[in-house]
């Protein structure tokens, strides 16, 4: 079951010590130089978060892939000796060797002194056993010597359960434990197993047929897994009802030397040894018929403890060397593809024919590697270490390329090869040329030399060069230190193509297309004439420094590198980049080149050869499959371990330390982090360390995110969010702020309002000064109406008695009294009514007429819409009507003079109109500039006046009617007036 952890608690005392360091491709061992700062390493286990925990003599260990993480006696533990981790749910229970036990929780230890409820727990001195379910969030402890009873604890309470067994005074055996069931499995020492329900209390005896000498020792998947007592025998039973059939029995070579044993989640055996390693058998334990040759390593260590982590990866504590780790990947790829391969030298150069791929290491060593798998070794010279440069094979002869010389192999006649030394070279590559001919490339010049002859024919570049292609009959592509040429074979004249590259390999991609491997410029792809396209790391590539390209297509090559292997798709625009490292199983990411056989990939690396499938590679995730991990918060002084809940802090205690960690094993302690803070900015920043720091965070709520980044910059699949809120002081709330602007403001604004009272008042006398001048004028206009009216009536007296007209200059007279009245009337009152204007303008325009008879005809007309009972300025039309008469018509002599009044009302406007058929007007400023034209000049100024007094809106307009009939028209627009007891109402 998943739920349940199982620790078997014993020590074990074996004197022994590696003589020496050695370890297979790709394994990576942490020690004290890592931070494991201990002798002996006990059992692993992986928590939910996916940290790894690791018993010590020392503590115990949390590491989280970049670091070690230590607990011991500073931290409070009592007892250093820890056997065993179990992660329970927000706590790790601790698992010493003696009775001590303890708990991790919120960064804090809790031990027998701190937390009286686990003295209840009595174990003794020989160890416990402890499971948990996560289901039910409950833990049972089991003594490995005392099965008189069990302990449960469960929400931080411990409660002891009588075991009631028939049989244990005799000697017990625990062998399992089913967390959902209650069962508990035991054997005695007469091999009698049977098991015990710690609730019911009921026990249930199975059938089993074993050796005298066997000893059961633990069940998983109904299989159970016995050994013998001399520890050279593996008894496999399956479980059926109340029976155990035996289904296997593996032997081994020496006695006493089963250590411990563990069962992957796919059924398969790994066995500790006690002489050292692991045996690991690559197939269910259900189906080991036949059996198949176990595969041994890290066999000059004894293996205390295997773990098999969330990603399939493999932990191995050891004794006195720390834990080694093994990436699923590269396990895998070692077990079934290299793992005949014996030999983890560096490997300086590969190629293959059509049968076999050729090896040659930083030594006189060479190989072959069959595709039967076979591994061939061998030593081309004894007398000193020369590192191979380049390698060239067909079907019948290899030529190996070391560095001061080049040896021939004749493959027909394999078995009893002698190595034939041709004359000495300083090799820097080999190329194919035409048939049976090699072009060596050396630091002297650029030879041909014809391996059935086994002659050098002839010199093509007397300089020195590293590399070469042949791209037409007689012509070559020529790489220096520092150029590359063109070169004539026939001739030998040179040419220089391309200046400034280092090139370290050509290859042709097809006709007229080339790509080069630089030293410095990355991948350079050119044709006959011209260089097409450069390949840096500013596309992708993890460095510019390229050692050699293989073709995998025409638009697919492989770049070797120290960096790893990088797979390229040329396209039109950006190229498609891939880079391949240890991570993705590869032994090395020191890459000398690679060979390409159908899908198959053979990797020539400084740990020996990879042997990879092409789709194996590529099916890589683009994401890391984990989310960053919050350990703690430290806000101030404070640190906070439960980051689920809300993070609330005020300055000064806004220093924030987030303490992180990212999981991801493979990477191998290579990782970074993608962080931003969002409230504060955008932007997200790269760093390589765990701890990530703002300093004094101003007050707001803000949202902390964070990216994993590890192994090819890979990214986790999402980010962590942590919200985060700064509360501010008093004195930065918003409240405080506007109480201290709005202090800040009030004797601003008293000041602006005692100066702005003073302008009002200012202002006040002025209007009031000005207003009292306004009344004064329009006393002193009035004035001037009552005299400059009676001075025309006079003068229409004065006409009529010329003419020696009595009679009508007495009803003259009596007109003009009435006149006289209401003028004087009129002019005492600053307002009058429509109706009262009409009656005034009749009784005037009826006493003209009496003077000009017939030359006079006139009407006046009031719109319905107009209210007769509406103020208007007083004596304000007859001026203009008067005007009208003098300076219209009264000097017409072929047209009997009109007058024509209007009142109308229309957009909350009345309207009066006075309308002559008289001379008509040049332009409207004579008409205004006449000096006889005193009564509108009155009319203007009291217009003016009225405008400042009541603020009337009084419009004067001049139209003239020539163009239709004849005449001038004047009108008058007035706005009404809001105050009915002042002005003009409606």
């Amino acid at each position: 079951m998943k739920n349940i952890h199982h620790f078997t608690i014993f020590l074990f005392i074996i004197f022994f010590h590696p003589l020496y360091f050695a370890q297979i491709p790709g394994i990576i061992n942490y020690n004290q130089e890592d931070g494991l700062n201990c002798a002996v390493t006990y059992r692993m286990v992986q928590d939910e978060d996916g940290f790894i925990w690791v018993g010590s003599d020392n503590g115990f260990f949390r590491f989280d892939g970049a670091e070690f993480k230590n607990y011991n006696a500073k931290q409070g533990l009592k007892n250093i000796e820890i056997l065993g981790i179990l992660p329970l749910k927000n706590k790790i229970f601790i698992v010493p060797f003696l009775n001590n036990i303890a708990y991790l929780e919120k960064g804090v230890i809790y031990n027998t002194d701190t937390d009286p409820e686990l003295r209840k727990i009595k174990t003794g001195a020989g160890g416990f056993y402890v499971f948990y379910n996560k289901k039910r969030n409950e833990s049972f402890i089991l003594s490995t010597t005392d099965f008189s009873c069990i302990y449960k604890y469960k929400n931080n309470k411990v409660q002891t359960i009588p075991l009631y067994i028939n049989n244990k005074n005799i000697r017990l055996n625990f062998i399992n434990f089913d967390i959902n069931s209650h069962e508990l499995l035991l054997s005695d020492e007469n091999n009698k197993i049977f098991s015990y329900n710690i609730l019911t209390k009921k026990e249930r005896v199975f059938n089993l047929e074993t050796e005298k000498k066997e000893w059961p020792i633990q069940l998983k998947n109904n299989i159970l897994i016995s050994i013998n007592k001399n520890g050279n025998k593996i008894f496999l039973y399956r479980q059926e009802a109340n029976t155990f059939k035996k289904i296997h029995t593996i032997n081994l070579e020496k006695e006493s030397d089963i250590h411990d044993i563990h069962i992957d989640d796919n059924g398969r055996l790994l066995v500790s040894l006690n002489s050292g390693g692991i045996l690991f058998f690559n197939q269910p334990i259900t189906n080991l018929s036949p059996l198949k040759k176990p595969y041994l390593f890290l066999q000059d260590y004894i293996i205390n403890d295997i773990l098999i982590d969330k990603d399939k990866n493999f932990w191995f504590s050891s004794r006195d060397n720390g834990i080694f780790f093994i990436s699923q990947k590269f396990f895998s790829n070692y077990i079934n593809y290299f793992s005949n391969i014996k030999n983890s030298a560096n490997i300086t150069s590969i190629t293959a024919n059509s049968h076999s791929v050729f090896l040659g290491y930083n030594t006189s060593k060479a190989a072959i590697y069959s595709p039967n798998k076979k591994y061939t070794e061998f030593v081309l010279d004894y007398s000193q270490k020369n590192e191979h440069r380049a390698i060239y094979a067909d079907s019948k002869t290899v030529l190996f390329g070391q560095t001061q010389k080049v040896s021939q192999m004749d493959l027909s006649n394999f078995k009893s090869f002698t190595p034939k030394t041709l004359q000495k070279f300083n090799i820097k590559n080999i190329v194919p040329y035409v048939n049976n001919e090699v072009l060596i490339c050396n630091n002297s010049n650029l030879s041909r030399y014809n391996y059935q002859s086994k002659q050098i024919v002839g010199t093509l570049f007397n300089e020195r060069c590293y590399t070469a292609l042949p791209y037409k009959t007689d012509s070559l592509f020529v790489g220096t230190f520092n150029d590359l040429y063109k070169v004539n074979a026939k001739n030998k004249q040179k040419k220089l193509f391309m200046e400034g590259y280092y090139f370290t390999d050509l290859k042709k991609l097809r006709d007229n297309l080339y790509a080069g491997a630089t030293n410095l410029h990355g991948i350079v792809i050119f044709n006959n004439h011209k260089i097409l396209k450069q390949i840096t790391q500013a596309d992708g590539l993890a460095t510019n420094q390229i050692k050699k390209i293989d073709i995998e297509k025409p638009n697919i090559l492989w770049a070797s590198t120290n960096l790893g292997l990088i797979r390229i798709e040329l396209s039109k625009n950006r190229p498609k980049i891939n880079l391949f490292t240890q991570k993705d199983g590869l032994p090395s990411d020191k890459v000398a080149g690679c060979v390409i056989k159908k899908d198959t990939l053979y990797i020539g690396t400084s740990n020996g050869l990879g042997i990879l499938p092409i789709r194996e590679l590529l099916s890589q995730q683009k994401f890391i499959n984990k989310k960053v991990i919050v350990n703690s918060i430290t806000m101030g002084a404070r640190e906070y371990f439960d980051v689920t809940k809300n993070l609330i802090a005020e300055a000064p205690y806004n220093d924030i330390i987030f303490n992180l960690s990212f999981p991801d094993f493979t990477s191998q302690g290579k990782i970074s982090y993608k962080y931003k803070m969002e409230g504060l900015n955008d932007n997200w920043n790269i760093s390589n360390s765990s701890k990530i720091i703002y300093n004094s965070l101003p007050p707001g709520k803000y949202v902390f995110k964070v990216f994993g980044l590890g192994h090819s910059a890979k990214q986790s699949y999402t980010y962590t969010a942590i919200p985060i809120e700064i509360e501010p002081r008093f004195w930065q709330t918003w409240w405080f702020k506007a109480l201290a602007v709005l202090l800040m403001i009030l004797p601003i604004v008293f000041l602006i309002n005692i100066s702005l009272q003073k302008q009002r008042d200012k202002k006040l006398k002025k209007i009031i000064h000005e207003k009292k001048i306004a009344e004064l004028e329009l006393q002193a206009i009035k004035a001037q109406i009552n005299p400059h009216f009676i001075y025309n009536c006079l003068n229409s007296i004065q006409f009529l008695l010329y003419k020696k007209d009595y009679d009508e200059t007495e009803n003259y007279l009596d007109i003009f009294s009435q006149m006289i009245r209401k003028t004087l009337h009129y002019s005492e009152k600053t307002f009058m009514s429509v109706k009262e204007e009409t009656e005034y303008l009749s009784l005037y325009l009826s006493m003209e007429k009496l003077r000009l008879k017939d030359q006079l005809e006139y009407a006046i007309t009031i719109s319905e819409s107009v209210n007769p009972e509406w103020q208007i300025p007083s004596l304000l039309v007859q001026p203009f009507v008067e005007n009208a008469i003098k300076h219209g018509i009264s000097g017409l002599k072929d047209r009997t003079g009109k007058i024509n009044i209007y009142f109308d009302y229309s957009d909350s406007t009345l309207s009066i109109a006075i309308e002559d058929n008289g001379v008509g007007i040049q332009n409207k400023k004579e008409t205004l500039t006449k000096n006889n034209s005193f009564g509108v000049k009155l009319s203007k100024k009291r217009i003016d006046t009225f405008k400042q007094l009541f603020d009337t809106n009084v419009v004067l307009e001049i139209n003239s009617l020539s163009e239709k009939t004849y005449g001038t028209q004047i009108k008058l627009y007035i706005s009404p007036y809001e105050n009915k007891n002042t002005g003009l109402y409606h």
